[in-house]
C-alpha cells in the first residue's frame, strides 16, 4: 500500500509542480502513533515558501480528493526538505557539487559505510567525496549504485 500510494501521488503532483515551476524532492507516506501521515517535499533554486507550500497542498488535496489512492485517514503536509534535504537521484548530485553531503553505503568501503564530506565530482558512476579524516583531506570514490541514502549535510565553522 505505501509503495502505490507514494507513486500515485507523485504522479498527481508532478503536474502541478511542473506549472508552479517547482522541483518534487520526495514523497513519504508513514504512520507515526495511530496517524497516517502523506509528506510531499518539493524545493527550487532558493528555496521555497510557506504560500507555495499552500498553493500546492490545496491543489493536490483536490486531486487526491478525486482519485481517492489512500484507503485510510491520514494528514497531508506539504513542506521544504530543509537544510539537510536528500539526495534522490542523479540530477540532485550533479546541482549539489561543491556542497558537503553525509552519505550511507549498502556495503563498505575502505571499512567504513559512511562519508561527510565536500561533493566535488559526480559522472552518473561515480560520487567523489573530499573528506577530512584527521588532519588531512582524502578523496573518496563511491560507486553511485552503492549509496543507500544520501543528503546535504549543514556544517558550522
Amino acid at each position: 500500500m505505501i509503495v502505490k500510494v507514494t507513486e500515485q501521488t507523485e504522479q498527481l503532483v508532478q503536474p502541478i509542480l511542473t506549472e508552479m515551476e517547482l522541483q518534487l524532492v520526495d514523497v513519504e507516506f508513514e504512520k507515526e502513533g495511530k496517524s497516517w501521515f502523506l509528506r510531499v517535499f518539493i524545493d527550487k533554486p532558493g528555496g521555497v515558501d510557506i504560500e507555495e507550500c499552500g498553493r500546492v497542498s490545496e491543489k493536490l488535496s483536490e486531486r487526491l480528493d478525486e482519485t481517492d489512492p489512500v484507503t485510510v485517514p491520514y494528514y497531508l503536509e506539504v513542506s521544504s526538505p530543509g537544510a539537510e534535504r536528500p539526495l534522490k537521484n542523479p540530477e540532485d548530485f550533479a546541482n549539489h557539487i561543491g556542497h558537503n553531503i553525509f552519505v550511507k553505503l549498502y556495503e563498505p568501503i575502505s571499512g567504513a559505510k559512511s562519508f561527510e564530506g565536500i561533493l566535488t565530482d559526480f559522472d552518473q558512476e561515480i560520487v567523489g567525496i573530499e573528506v577530512k579524516d584527521k588532519a588531512r583531506t582524502k578523496k573518496v570514490q563511491i560507486p553511485y549504485n552503492k549509496i543507500a541514502k544520501a543528503r546535504l549535510a549543514v556544517t558550522f565553522n
